[in-house]
């Protein structure tokens, strides 16, 4: 397994990230798995030589991070041989300060992830989106004092606009402050968006690129035909994915398909070394719900696309509303 520094930060994480999203409550979501199913899993991650998690509170209701932190303690003897990752904004309750990035929110949502995580810092604590209800100047310092308390070692972000978080960067830089060493953004071969501003800002900055949904949510691995047929349990209950993608997406998956059949590789293979070779991205967040599914993206790291296959790739790319903001 590859390490690399995140952003200009001196942080090392392995390249293939694991999204803990996928284990918690399937009465949230069909696909999600149990604890005891998630195991396995995880410890053939560790095996591979994964040392990066990622999760969020809101994922399955705070359930993901209990689970995240029983197996993580389980599966390493030391709590600083992993990266711990969690998110906060989400509502996590009835409340009307049950959500957002208020200062209010944000200090009693780290206490309330240390606690689901049993752990007394995380090494990337992010902001799940931006709150347009709330001061960014008030989300920043209540940041600084969660960095400054040592409950979270470095910041992150997650989708918004470019002239978003340019306005935090510069924030943070003349208060003083920590800045944003991460972006996890909306990312993969049928939603380039994110090439036109945002990822040209983090490169400038030095900012680490965490592609979310780097296989459009099972598309690109082929859990879904045109004309909408489905062919697993996440394909068949994933209303997001229904919203951020659409048949015209399959001219890009056919040509995945043909690359992968010439090199005799899963598709996902090919768009994840597609992914993995793009400038400035740090570590694609996967997730596994089959051992298969983190062989293919350890395997995408030793897949060397040429110059031409990357232009195969692109080339039936088309423009896309902005999604994933929200």
């Amino acid at each position: 397994m590859q390490h690399v520094r995140l952003g200009s930060s001196g942080l090392k994480v392995s390249r293939i990230c694991l999204g803990m999203m996928s284990y918690g409550d399937p009465a949230s979501r069909e696909w999600i798995l149990r604890e005891d199913a998630a195991e396995p899993i995880l410890r053939r991650a560790v095996e591979f030589g994964v040392t990066f998690f990622d999760t969020a509170d809101m994922y399955s209701d705070g359930l993901s991070e209990e689970v995240t932190g029983r197996l993580l303690r389980m599966l390493f003897p030391r709590r600083d041989d992993y990266v711990l990752a969690t998110k906060v904004y989400f509502p996590m309750g009835p409340g009307a300060n049950d959500r957002g990035l208020s200062r209010k929110h944000i200090l009693a949502s780290i206490d309330a992830s240390l606690r689901r995580l049993g752990t007394d810092h995380v090494d990337l604590y992010q902001i799940h989106r931006w709150d347009y209800q709330t001061p960014i100047e008030e989300t920043m310092a209540a940041l600084d004092s969660v960095v400054q308390a040592g409950k979270a070692r470095y910041l992150g972000a997650s989708s918004m606009f470019a002239w978003q978080f340019a306005k935090a960067q510069h924030l943070a830089q003349i208060s003083g402050g920590p800045r944003f060493v991460s972006m996890q953004n909306h990312y993969n071969l049928v939603y380039r968006e994110e090439e036109r501003e945002m990822i040209p800002l983090c490169l400038d900055q030095r900012v680490g690129i965490l592609p979310w949904s780097p296989l459009a949510r099972g598309l690109l691995a082929g859990n879904r035909e045109r004309g909408g047929q489905r062919r697993t349990v996440r394909a068949e209950s994933d209303p997001v994915a229904d919203a951020l993608y659409e048949d015209a997406d399959f001219d890009v998956v056919d040509v995945v398909r043909a690359v992968a059949g010439e090199r005799g590789v899963p598709p996902a293979q090919v768009a994840l070394a597609w992914l993995l070779s793009r400038p400035g991205v740090t570590a694609p967040i996967i997730g596994a719900t089959r051992l298969s599914h983190l062989e293919d993206a350890v395997a995408a790291l030793e897949l060397d696309l040429t110059d031409g296959e990357s232009a195969r790739l692109e080339a039936p790319y088309r423009p896309h509303p902005v999604r994933g903001h929200s």
